[in-house]
């Protein structure tokens, strides 16, 4: 049985010896480390995901690739991007498992589609993120990790197995079928 005491004192642990500790089985550090950054990670998985049910599934993923991983975590560079690393991966492993159609496209369809980008500047996050679920796999996938992750068009071909001209080509038509979301939406509130 685990009194108070025990509790509290776990979450004063230093991120060193939470590690440690999860390193050892201990429970409580465990449980720890999860309330410590399922927040966080909630927050990089819903970008990724079609529904919140799926968010869970690749936080749950994720979380259980972080314990049996942690191991390998060297204390370069920071943990909490160590995690966000994992449930990234994990996020596209989720995408991977779950393709069914390859909605690809060739780059030079992409040349005539335009993006008006100030029309992202009148919503808010949680609308955006709720419009961004909305997108299709591929488009969601390329979307974040190139827009929020940071990521270059190569980095996603490789992480993703299609090429650079695909990566390119896919956002373009993610940021287009964004764009008449976020068009769709302001027209019908304006229709009220």
């Amino acid at each position: 049985m685990v009194n108070t005491y025990q509790l509290e004192r776990i979450k004063d642990l230093a991120e060193h010896e939470l590690i440690q500790r999860c390193l050892n089985n201990d429970i409580l550090a465990q449980n720890e480390l999860y309330r410590r950054f399922a927040g966080k990670m909630t927050g990089v998985c819903i970008r990724y995901a079609k529904n919140k049910d799926d968010a869970k599934d690749i936080l749950q993923d994720g979380f259980v690739r972080v314990y049996l991983n942690l191991k390998s975590f060297k204390s370069e560079g920071s943990f909490e991007g160590w995690i966000k690393r994992i449930m990234i991966n994990t996020a596209i492993k989720h995408y991977h498992k779950n393709l069914k159609l390859n909605n690809h496209s060739d780059i030079d369809a992409a040349y005539d589609i335009g993006f008006e980008p100030n029309i992202l500047n009148k919503l808010a996050v949680d609308e955006l993120l709720k419009l961004i679920q909305l997108m299709p796999d591929g488009y969601r996938t390329i979307f974040n990790l190139y827009v929020i992750e940071g990521y270059q068009h190569n980095e996603i071909g490789e992480m993703l197995g299609i090429s650079e001209g695909t990566s390119k080509s896919q956002l373009a038509r993610a940021r287009n079928f964004l764009m008449k979301l976020i068009q769709q939406q302001q027209n019908a509130s304006l229709n009220l």
